[in-house]
């Protein structure tokens, strides 16, 4: 049971950084975007799938919150603060979302609202897992660091980083789904926040080497870790191949499999922790009791979304066709 609810949550969170990472992407360059027919073109790009994105971080609470209460109380405890402003993010981008439509005097507040809420969202999911890589104060299991504890400068640097990392997913995505000026900017995008991400991941290499992090320890005692980084490297050479050849479909799943590489990264060099390197897998597991009790809403509701989402996908493929009103 324990197994079974680590890999649905492993699979809900990476789900949610793929798919959410589209339109929070996608958001992020809308803030940069001039002209209403191509911030029209970038709406609705996202507009089928981006609530539907979401409710993977639904899920990831969800199985937290059932199946590892431990590390769901420990989370809230150190992260409250900015994962209230993160969800006030996500809902500000939302509202925002449906509101400029209804307006033209004020759309400009909604657009800006749109890409403001895409950052804010987007920093703190990336400031999150900087301050977990690099390890939060805990005193006999629970969070002492106070209320800015997490606020370091490795955690703000992971926050940049993931704004780049979303921002080229959202360019691949606006490559793969547009024509005309969106996938023309778009691709001339793509080479400038590719260079951006590796420069991050070269920055918190170096970082990682003068803090003597923990995690590096991982890597000298699993050198298998290194295939992920290898992955990460071909598919980066593919992207730059894809992008010289004016393919408009390749670039978004290598920058995909870049996202996965990197995931695998983390949860291998994390594992058997949930919270390196203080609660262990089996430490913060909910009895067997509850867990084989969720374990009938799992194989039940888990396959179900994941139908629906690929239903989704696959009813909007295609490039996307400009029409009045669709959002």
């Amino acid at each position: 049971m324990v197994m079974f609810w680590v890999s649905l949550l492993a699979i809900s969170i990476l789900l949610y950084v793929l798919l959410d990472g589209v339109d929070l992407g996608v958001g992020l360059l809308f803030g940069l975007a001039t002209g209403e027919a191509r911030r029209g073109a970038m709406l609705s790009s996202v507009a089928p799938i981006w609530d539907g994105n979401e409710t993977w971080l639904v899920v990831t609470a969800v199985i937290l919150w059932g199946a590892f209460p431990i590390v769901y109380a420990t989370l809230l405890s150190a992260f409250y603060l900015p994962l209230i402003v993160m969800l006030l993010g996500l809902i500000l981008r939302g509202v925002a979302f449906e509101f400029r439509y209804k307006t033209e005097r004020l759309r400009w507040i909604w657009d800006l609202s749109f890409g403001g809420g895409s950052l804010i969202a987007t920093f703190i999911q990336g400031l999150t897992v900087g301050a977990l890589v690099e390890g939060l104060p805990l005193t006999n299991g629970d969070y002492s660091g106070g209320e800015i504890g997490w606020l370091t400068p490795f955690a703000v640097l992971c926050g940049i980083g993931l704004c780049l990392g979303y921002a080229l997913l959202g360019a691949c995505w606006l490559l793969r789904k547009c024509d005309a000026e969106v996938r023309d900017i778009a691709r001339r995008q793509i080479p400038v926040l590719a260079i951006g991400v590796l420069a991050f991941l070269l920055l918190v290499f170096a970082y990682a080497l003068v803090e003597h992090l923990p995690i590096l320890h991982r890597w000298i005692d699993r050198p298998y870790l290194f295939v992920f980084p290898v992955t990460a490297a071909l598919a980066a050479a593919v992207l730059a191949l894809s992008i010289l050849n004016h393919d408009d479909y390749l670039p978004f799943y290598m920058v995909a499999l870049i996202f996965v590489s990197a995931f695998g990264t983390l949860a291998l060099s994390f594992w058997p922790y949930m919270i390196p390197f203080v609660i262990t897998i089996d430490g913060a597991a909910a009895p067997q009791s509850s867990l084989v009790f969720m374990f009938w809403g799992g194989v039940v509701v888990f396959p179900l979304m994941l139908i629906y989402t690929v239903i989704s996908y696959s009813v909007f493929r295609g490039k996307v066709v400009p029409t009045a009103g669709h959002h």
